[in-house]
């Protein structure tokens, strides 16, 4: 006889969001200064550089359910360059001279934006994203798996502990891996979902998307 399906889990809401941001930032806190220079995990980027990577993929995802009728062909142009050869395409950057705690001030308000937008934004609006366009609950989850992944890549250049609650990786696997294993560690297959992990039987993906469409 088949298994009876799994119950979905819960949506995922801008609490879950700044939820994320919120133990993100409080990780990060605790690396030492001089860190910040050597690379993000297995990433080409340094640690400031992902740092403002992920602030501003949380406020590219924010500003694209900002205009009153958002975007379906493309995003909100504003631009997004890089530093330096190889760097990551930004529309934010962090003032060097305010030192890690200023990154991380940069980090929180752009989450905290992404918050606001997912709280306010009516669940009926769609807006453009390449991998399908999105609720706010689909930006809210792209905006949470940025965030933990990103801190993941962090957390080994820093030389930190970094592990996610279980339930908010099952949430946002649920709304952007529909094809991922149900595995017993939630995070681990994130982590596998997202290019970065082995699990057992499946070999590590060296491509991997998500799906940004509201589910049915």
């Amino acid at each position: 006889m088949p298994e009876p399906s799994q119950p979905a889990p819960p949506p995922v809401t801008a609490d879950d969001v700044g939820q994320a941001v919120r133990l993100a930032v409080e990780t990060l806190r605790d690396a030492p200064p001089q860190a910040w220079d050597g690379k993000a995990g297995t990433l080409e980027w340094d640690c400031w550089e992902t740092v403002e990577h992920l602030s501003d993929d949380l406020f590219a995802y924010a500003v694209q359910l900002g205009p009153k009728i958002p975007p379906m062909d493309g995003e909100v142009p504003f631009v997004w360059e890089s530093r330096r050869p190889g760097g990551p395409k930004n529309a934010i950057h962090a003032d060097r001279a305010a030192g890690p705690a200023g990154l991380l001030q940069v980090l929180e308000a752009s989450g905290a934006l992404l918050v606001a937008m997912v709280r306010t934004t009516p669940p009926e609006v769609r807006a453009h994203h390449g991998f399908g366009a999105a609720d706010p609950e689909g930006f809210a989850a792209m905006g949470i798996v940025e965030t933990l992944v990103h801190t993941h890549d962090l957390a080994e250049g820093l030389g930190l502990s970094w592990e996610p609650p279980a339930d908010l990786c099952e949430r946002v696997l649920a709304r952007l891996f529909p094809d991922a294993p149900r595995a017993p560690d939630p995070w681990l297959a994130l982590l596998w979902a997202t290019g970065r992990a082995d699990l057992p039987g499946r070999p590590r993906l060296t491509t991997w998307r998500w799906y940004g469409e509201p589910r049915a």
